[in-house]
């Protein structure tokens, strides 16, 4: 496996951030994007732009691979296609030389209605909603440019900082679909930081990954286990999320490529976080 030694984190949230905080601590040149006021002292070097700004970005340096991991303000396709490509049409451009991979979060939104079928990255997406179509548009327009472009399609992310669901369990405000099988599919958020360190350095990757833990489970398995760590009532019956559609989605391709999941069932993650919230 190749080491690329200077990586650029475009949108360094939640994600971005743990990745540069494990690129650091294996003494690579880190650089991290973000609107806000930059961090320090943490080994990364911080830098403050706006996507939606090319003149914001002057300067950027030069590196081996650029990670976009950018989120954005608003739940709207103006929104998203402002930060996914125009942004990420913006940072390639503001770069003084092309990386030579580009590694881009995108989402399994891109994927359509399954009716509880294995999904992998063969599959041909369908988007359901906005932000999957938006996000595809993104990976085309990637895979047209000479910088190395792999995607990696994430699952519904959970981990420290996003345990809303235990608030809405708590208030008996989650309905499940409980008549038929209807799929979650989730991953770690460090878990996502590591897929997206073991793609940064793999020799021949694929164009496009599944980031997605070994455990598609049934919501109200996964929210009844959930309601019965909290000690709150377990979630009445109702409808399946809206513009997700049922879906198992696959890691194999991630595996064949080396990588093994931390929490590979969201029912241990979530069991960890529910310990530490109650610690």
């Amino acid at each position: 496996m190749h080491r690329y030694e200077s990586i650029l984190i475009a949108g360094a949230g939640d994600v971005g951030t743990r990745l540069a905080r494990r690129l650091a601590a294996e003494g690579r040149r880190v650089h991290a994007l973000r609107r806000s006021e930059p961090s320090g002292g943490d080994g990364i070097a911080w830098w403050r732009g706006d996507l939606l700004r090319p003149d914001t970005l002057a300067g950027l340096p030069a590196v081996d691979v650029l990670v976009f991991a950018a989120t954005p303000d608003a739940r709207d396709e103006a929104a998203y296609r402002a930060v996914f490509v125009d942004g990420l049409r913006h940072v390639i451009d503001a770069l003084p030389t092309p990386p030579r991979r580009t590694v881009f979060v995108s989402s399994s939104a891109v994927y359509g209605e399954h009716d509880g079928a294995w999904v992998d990255e063969d599959t041909p997406p369908a988007p359901l909603g906005f932000n999957g179509r938006v996000l595809l548009d993104a990976e085309r327009w990637l895979a047209t440019r000479d910088v190395g472009g792999v995607c990696l399609r994430l699952a519904g992310l959970y981990g420290p900082g996003r345990t809303q669901l235990f608030d809405r369990l708590r208030e008996g405000k989650a309905g499940v679909p409980r008549e038929r099988p209807v799929y979650a599919n989730r991953i770690h958020v460090d878990d996502a930081a590591a897929a997206l360190a073991m793609l940064l350095d793999a020799e021949t990757p694929a164009s496009v990954y599944l980031g997605v833990d070994d455990t598609p489970l049934p919501i109200d398995v996964l929210y009844d286990h959930l309601a019965d760590l909290l000690g709150a009532p377990r979630p009445p019956e109702g409808p399946a999320p809206a513009g997700v559609g049922n879906k198992r989605l696959s890691n194999a391709r991630l595996r064949e490529a080396g990588f093994r999941c931390a929490w590979p069932d969201a029912r241990e993650g979530y069991a960890a976080l529910v310990r530490a919230s109650s610690a």
